[in-house]
């Protein structure tokens, strides 16, 4: 493992102060009681979210359809993950806004939401090419631009629009040659759970976790890497003490690190999942499940408390494994399968075992990314 740390500083803009103090979006934008599941399409023909209803036994019924304003895109090479990224779908539960990206327009569309109905209220530029990824910490948030080398753009939330910020850009400063595209750009962005840290994956395009601090004037000027050659980390997300679970799809594997304050990350664990494109993961309670691709499974695993993972075994999904979601209260699963532009739904019993419980296709959402239940 060679790790460089880079000298940080950081540069941006002075917030005004009704910025800083705007109001929330309306406690009317999160009301109600319906419990949504918003599937993207990533449409290059129109970008569309596609709202559905969760029954009681976990089935979902289409409730809505709801243009981005955008295009979708596609990524060369791919065939089933056309943004080839997590995270592409993002909701913000405090302020009960949606982001989507759209990759075909070098746009990202802020929705409010209201119950299963979404209102779009702005389409904003990305700063970049081909916006793959958002995360959101309190009132800021951040877009991951896929090519050219890769960028992360900040922007500051006031009310339910979004203002972005120039002088809050980073480049990646990856090879922007690499091919094929869907293997080589990067895979996410997101914060930290103290919102102190931005991190990167980079998958075949360095095998780096790049990790921002994040300062009242933006991110540091220059992240500090971690590079672990043949990795190739793709998704991730964080235990319940704040360590990073990565899904790596050089060994197919899922890998535990600890991120130090200076942004170094240290493997802790790693699990081979025995299976081919091991690149999504997601985490409910203890649980987590990780998208194998390629052989159209999820792998199982509980969060032990103690910065590591003990795997459940696999479940079988429809062809085309890519994104997933849990519903707010840790019921059930819902998996994007991109061969066909399924949803496939399941129970999270009490052992993390899964069950199934119905599918649904979305239309015009063959080899789409991006989904969020609430």
């Amino acid at each position: 493992m060679k790790t460089t740390v880079r000298a940080l500083s950081l540069v941006g803009v002075a917030v005004t102060a009704a910025a800083a103090l705007a109001a929330p979006a309306s406690a009317s934008a999160r009301s109600g009681d319906a419990h949504p599941v918003f599937v993207q399409t990533d449409d290059p023909q129109g970008n569309t979210v596609v709202a559905y209803d969760r029954g009681s036994d976990g089935s979902l019924t289409q409730a809505g359809t709801y243009a981005t304003g955008g295009l979708g895109g596609v990524l060369d090479g791919s065939v089933v993950d056309h943004l080839a990224s997590q995270g592409s779908l993002t909701y913000d539960q405090q302020h009960g806004l949606l982001y989507a990206v759209n990759a075909g327009s070098d746009t990202v569309t802020v929705f409010t939401v209201h119950g299963d109905r979404l209102t779009r209220t702005q389409v904003v530029s990305s700063g970049g090419r081909f916006p793959a990824s958002v995360t959101v910490h309190g009132n800021l948030v951040y877009v991951l631009n896929a090519l050219d080398g890769g960028s992360i753009q900040g922007y500051r939330r006031i009310g339910d629009r979004i203002l972005r910020v120039p002088s809050w850009k980073r480049r990646l400063d990856l090879d922007p040659a690499a091919t094929p595209q869907f293997t080589t750009t990067p895979g996410q962005v997101g914060f930290t759970p103290d919102g102190d840290h931005l991190v990167v994956t980079t998958k075949g395009n360095g095998h780096a976790i790049k990790v921002f601090a994040v300062g009242p004037l933006g991110p540091s000027a220059k992240p500090v890497t971690t590079t672990e050659d043949g990795t190739a980390p793709f998704g991730f997300t964080f235990d319940d003490g704040g360590r990073m679970v990565v899904a790596q799809a050089g060994p197919n594997a899922v890998a535990a690190y600890t991120l130090s304050r200076t942004g170094t990350a240290t493997q802790i664990q790693q699990i081979a999942t025995g299976q081919a494109a091991t690149c999504w993961i997601v985490k409910t309670g203890p649980w987590l499940y990780a998208s194998n691709t390629g052989s159209g499974t999820l792998s199982g695993y509980r969060d032990t408390g103690i910065g590591t993972v003990k795997a459940l075994g696999t479940t079988a999904t429809d062809a085309g494994t890519v994104d997933a979601a849990a519903s707010s209260d840790g019921r059930y699963l819902y998996v994007q399968t991109g061969k066909d532009g399924n949803v496939n739904a399941f129970r999270v019993n009490s052992d993390g075992s899964l069950t199934q419980v119905g599918t649904v296709t979305v239309p015009g959402a063959v080899g789409g990314e991006g989904i969020v239940a609430l």
